[in-house]
C-alpha cells in the first residue's frame, strides 16, 4: 500500500486517490475545509456515534433518584459531548480553512513547509501517519470511559444546574483559578513527558512527529499521552477549585478552542481564544507552541497550555516566530534582555527524570483528600 501511494504522489497537487493530509488544496478558502469536518476515519467516527448514542439512550431509562448526588443528568452530559465534538471539528476546519487560505499568517515560512513526497504537511512520514490511527481511537474510547467514571464515581463532577449563582465576577475569576491551576498541571506532566526519558520515548514522542503542526495534530498522541492530561489537567482542578454548571462547559468549550489554536501553525486575530485572553500577565500566543514542536526532543521548553505563567514562573519561556500582529509583551521583553533567566536556572534542578513529577504527585495528593474529606 506504501509505494502504491508513493507512486501516485505529485508534489504540489492532490491526486483524485490521495489523502488529503498530505496536499494543501488550491482554491478559495471554502474548498478548504477538511475531511476531518466529518472525520477521515469512518470507523472511529462510527464508535463514537455508538457511545454517545448509547449514553443518551442510557440517561433515557435512569430515574433521576440514580444520578450522582449533585450532577446533571446523563441525557445532558451526552449531548453536551456531542456538540462539543462538533465544536471540535467545526474549529479545527475553520483554522486549516484560516492556514491554507492565508500563508502570510503562519507561523513558519511558507519556504520551509517545502515537503517530500513521502511525508504528510506537517513533516510526518507515512509510517507516522498511519501509526496515529490506532492512537485515534484508542484515545477516543479512553477517554469516554475515563468521562463516564468521573460522572459515576465522583458525584458533582459533572454539576448539575443551580437556582441561583454567585455574582458574574465572583464566577469569572473561578473560572480563571481553575484555568490557571489546570495550567499548573498540564505544565509539569508535559514537562515530565519531555524530560523523563522512558515517557519521552514511548509516548509523548509520537505527538512531535509533527514538526510544524496543523490544528488537526492537537489530539493525536499517544493515547496515555491524552488520559493522562485528562485526569491532571481537568480532573484534578475540577475537584479542587469545582466550576458551576454553567463555568464548567464554558470552561470545556474554550479548551477545545484553545488547544486547537495552538497547534494551528498561524499566530494572529484569527485565534479567537488567544486574542482574548491576550491580556493576561505572560499570556502566550499559538507561536510559542509552534517553536516549541520545531524543536522536537530539544523543546524542553514552553510547556504551558493556557496562559504562559507558569513558564514564565519557572524559567522555560521562549518566544519562538511571531509576526508583529502577533508578539506579546513578554515577547517584546525576551527580545530586548536575556532570554535565560534566573529562574531557569534555578528550576533546573526539576528536569530531573523524577522529581519533574513530584507536581504531579502533590495536585493528585490533594485531590485524593479532598475526594476523602467530602465523603466524611
Amino acid at each position: 500500500m506504501g509505494e502504491e501511494m508513493e507512486d501516485m504522489v505529485v508534489e504540489g497537487k492532490r491526486e483524485k486517490e490521495e489523502a488529503y493530509i498530505y496536499y494543501i488544496p488550491d482554491g478559495t478558502w471554502n474548498q478548504h475545509f477538511s475531511s476531518i469536518l466529518l472525520s477521515s476515519d469512518v470507523f472511529a467516527t462510527s464508535v463514537e456515534v455508538l457511545l454517545l448514542l448509547g449514553l443518551f439512550l442510557l440517561g433515557t431509562v435512569l430515574p433521576e433518584a440514580s444520578w450522582p448526588q449533585g450532577s446533571m443528568g446523563l441525557q445532558e452530559v451526552a449531548v453536551a459531548m456531542v456538540l462539543l465534538s462538533t465544536l471540535r471539528r467545526l474549529y479545527n476546519s475553520y483554522l486549516e480553512a484560516v492556514y491554507c487560505s492565508f500563508p502570510s499568517l503562519r507561523t513558519q515560512p511558507v519556504a520551509e513547509h517545502a515537503l517530500k513526497a513521502d511525508k504528510d504537511i506537517v513533516g510526518r512520514e507515512r509510517e507516522q501517519v498511519e501509526a496515529m490511527v490506532l492512537q485515534d481511537r484508542l484515545t477516543l474510547i479512553s477517554q469516554f470511559l475515563l468521562e463516564c467514571s468521573f460522572y459515576f464515581l465522583v458525584p458533582g463532577y459533572y454539576p448539575a444546574s443551580a437556582q441561583s449563582y454567585p455574582p458574574m465576577y465572583l464566577r469569572l475569576l473561578t473560572l480563571l483559578a481553575n484555568h490557571y491551576l489546570m495550567s499548573f498541571g498540564m505544565y509539569w506532566m508535559h514537562r515530565a513527558l519531555h524530560v523523563n526519558p522512558w515517557l519521552w520515548r514511548h509516548i509523548h514522542s509520537l505527538h512531535h512527529w509533527a514538526k510544524h503542526p496543523l490544528s488537526r495534530t492537537t489530539y493525536q498522541d499517544h493515547w496515555l499521552d491524552n488520559f493522562g492530561n485528562a485526569i491532571v489537567g481537568h480532573f484534578f482542578a475540577q475537584v479542587l477549585i469545582p466550576l458551576d454548571h454553567g463555568m464548567f462547559w464554558l470552561s470545556r468549550g474554550l479548551r477545545v478552542c484553545e488547544s486547537l489554536e495552538k497547534h494551528s501553525g498561524i499566530s494572529c486575530l484569527f485565534n479567537l481564544v488567544h486574542s482574548v485572553q491576550r491580556w493576561l500577565p505572560f499570556a502566550q500566543m499559538p507561536h510559542h507552541h509552534d517553536w516549541h514542536h520545531e524543536g522536537h526532543k530539544g523543546c524542553n521548553y514552553t510547556f504551558t497550555s493556557l496562559g504562559g505563567l507558569w513558564d514564565c514562573v519557572f524559567g522555560t519561556r521562549k518566544t519562538g516566530r511571531h509576526p508583529r500582529a502577533a508578539d506579546t509583551r513578554e515577547d517584546r521583553r525576551m527580545v530586548a534582555e536575556d532570554t535565560r533567566s534566573a529562574a531557569r536556572m534555578r528550576a533546573d534542578w526539576m528536569d530531573h527524570p523524577y522529581l519533574c513529577l513530584s507536581p504531579i504527585i502533590l495536585l493528585g495528593g490533594l485531590t485524593a483528600l479532598k475526594l476523602y474529606w467530602r465523603t466524611l
